[in-house]
């Protein structure tokens, strides 16, 4: 027990240790509460529940926070059907404490599970349809919606009760006895269940209503009770002469004549309204299918129509694009020219629209125009020395970081954009050679050899290539 003024543990004293505050009377409390859970923890042994809700509900009055009480609370409620119920007293027993509460258990048992959770729901919209029905007087219908809730919560204890106290209204005295007895299963000792037996009892046996003494006669006097093994038998006095065989007869005669009504008055009515029921039904369909034949015979006519369209607009299509699509080869072009006259410096952007330009792809692919060709070699005339000294500079950076696979694309645009860049090509050859590439580094020594004969980097280049072709050879 810790003090409620500074939350240090209490001694067996009257007074806390830490703060000295008088916790006499505090502990009382806490005592009284204590008491009262383990009343109620008792009558929940013993199935009274209701003795031990109110046991339960006192414990709380007297501590708030007793967070066991709560919990046993919430577990008595979902006992009884009162799954809401149970889920409010466990969601403030995890707020009181939030971790090593068991109350996290049974709350995700609940929230964690989809299924048990619409039951759930079904049930109370259920119930509280029936109580409208109730209300409306339409008590039959009450009855079914009350059998589907006990259905999907069998220990729903205000539904057994609101469902044998319809039984009672209806004189179904054994229908009623049957449901107030499942009830007393859940809950021993729950009041309303126990008012309501007791009328039904007194209605199974009613010699036992009226005592002697009383003016009011005892219906005793017309039946007779005994003992046929362990079953008691109950039968009117009169069976004993003749007057009981006239009574059945009687009742015999009224009930063929009654059934005799029904099937030549009611039952020829209620063919004739089914079969009415049954031709509207059909003409609803039948109209209903007409429509949608219809439906889709408009969206039939109009698939086909857009598929005509979009055939008609591939056609045109391709006659702009031209073979293959190569209207993406000019666009390029125009591009690349109009970012060369708007800015001349701006040589990368254009070199961006002639990469995209694949020349001899497209001389295979159609004839392209003389003044086509003329105006792209003009424009890679341009721009080649400038992009190739871009694009060295770039290379040779990596180069001497020793970052090989930046250098070498760079190095290759910087030698395509500028043929007479001799140290692109050389480097390049390194660059190849340097990434294990031993193939294409020897191609690249070769043109080195072949167009820059006599200079510095040709003589590296034939003994660079010479350890290249030793190496293979060994």
């Amino acid at each position: 027990m810790k003090c409620y003024n500074c939350g240090c543990e209490l001694s067996e004293h009257n007074f806390c240790t830490s703060c000295s505050a008088d916790v006499s009377l505090y502990k009382k409390i806490i005592y009284i509460s204590n008491r009262f859970y383990n009343d109620g923890l008792e009558r929940a042994g013993v199935r009274d529940l209701t003795g031990a809700i109110a046991s339960l509900r006192q414990c709380l009055k007297f501590d708030k926070n007793n967070v066991e009480a709560r919990n046993l609370l919430g577990l008595v409620y979902f006992e009884t059907g009162e799954v809401v119920a149970a889920l409010s007293e466990w969601v403030i027993s995890k707020n009181l404490r939030p971790k090593k509460n068991i109350a996290d258990d049974y709350i995700n048992m609940i929230q964690t599970n989809p299924t048990r959770l619409d039951t759930i729901n079904q049930t109370i919209k259920k119930y509280n349809q029936a109580l409208t029905y109730c209300h409306q007087e339409s008590l039959d219908l009450a009855i079914i919606q009350l059998k589907k809730v006990l259905s999907l919560n069998p220990k729903f204890i205000r539904a057994h009760q609101l469902l044998a106290l319809l039984y009672i209204n209806g004189e179904e005295w054994e229908r009623a006895k049957k449901e107030l007895t499942k009830c007393m299963q859940i809950d021993s000792n729950n009041t309303t269940t126990l008012r309501y037996l007791k009328e039904v009892d007194e209605m199974l046996l009613p010699e036992e209503g009226v005592k002697s003494g009383g003016k009011k006669k005892s219906r005793s006097d017309e039946i007779m009770k005994y003992q046929s093994g362990n079953e008691t038998i109950i039968q009117p006095v009169n069976m004993k002469d003749g007057k009981g065989v006239g009574s059945l007869l009687n009742l015999g005669i009224g009930l063929v004549i009654g059934i005799a009504i029904a099937v030549c008055l009611i039952l020829p009515a209620r063919i004739q309204e089914a079969k009415a029921g049954i031709n509207d039904d059909l003409r609803n369909v039948s109209e209903q299918l007409d429509a949608k034949s219809a439906t889709i015979d408009e969206m039939e006519q109009q698939l086909s129509s857009l598929r005509d369209e979009n055939a008609a607009l591939n056609q045109d299509l391709q006659a702009y694009m031209g073979k293959d699509g190569n209207i993406r080869y000019y666009d390029a072009l125009i591009r690349a020219a109009d970012a060369y006259l708007t800015d001349s410096s701006d040589v990368l952007t254009v070199a961006e629209y002639l990469e995209t330009i694949d020349l001899e792809a497209l001389e295979e692919e159609s004839e392209i125009s003389e003044a086509y060709e003329k105006l792209y070699n003009t424009i890679l005339a341009l721009i080649g020395p400038t992009l190739g000294d871009t694009y060295y500079d770039t290379a040779y950076e990596a180069y001497k970081h020793e970052d090989y696979q930046e250098a070498i694309p760079n190095f290759e645009k910087a030698f395509q954009y500028d043929a007479s860049n001799g140290d692109a090509l050389y480097y390049l050859a390194n660059s190849y050679n340097s990434v294990g590439r031993s193939e294409d580094a020897k191609e690249a020594y070769k043109q080195v050899i072949e167009l820059f004969p006599g200079t510095l980097k040709a003589t590296k280049s034939t003994t660079f290539l010479a350890e290249l072709e030793g190496d293979q050879a060994q």
